[in-house]
């Protein structure tokens, strides 16, 4: 009885497949998750400008920051997630602007996993089965 236990064991041992863990990367617009309410309702007045967007002249600088943000994506579309996160992003760039006495954020571009992603029109997120995340760098300035 014994034996026969160990054998089914190690037999359904091999037939188990690994599951990999999901995380997709995906680009979303910039431009339509900004004119949503929940946009204008988290945002601060804060003005943001991607890759090279053009923006008035900087009177001073801070330098250059980086936010990394997570949310729970469980029973989300990786596209309602990843807006919530890219939300949270924003603001948290926002908020260390303001706490530096800056006053716009420039040069925002997507950083996931430190991986570059330049677009004025396009952010990153990964997205996975329970979590979804965004990476931004950006350069905090006075205008």
């Amino acid at each position: 009885m014994k034996l026969i236990t160990s054998l089914l064991l190690a037999s359904s041992l091999l037939t188990i497949t690994a599951v990999e863990a999901r995380d997709d990367i995906g680009k979303y617009p910039i431009q339509s998750l900004l004119e949503t309410s929940k946009a204008k309702e988290a945002l601060l007045d804060i003005p943001l400008y991607f890759a090279d967007q053009v923006h008035t002249k900087e009177s001073s600088k801070y330098g250059e920051v980086i936010t990394n943000k997570k949310t729970n994506a469980f029973n989300k579309s990786d596209r309602e997630a990843c807006e919530w996160v890219m939300l949270s992003a924003l603001k948290a760039l926002q908020e260390r602007a303001v706490k530096e006495g800056m006053n716009a954020v420039v040069n925002i571009q997507s950083y996931y996993k430190k991986r570059e992603f330049v677009s004025s029109t396009e952010y990153e997120c990964g997205a996975g089965a329970l979590m979804a995340g965004v990476a931004l760098k950006g350069t905090l300035v006075k205008l």
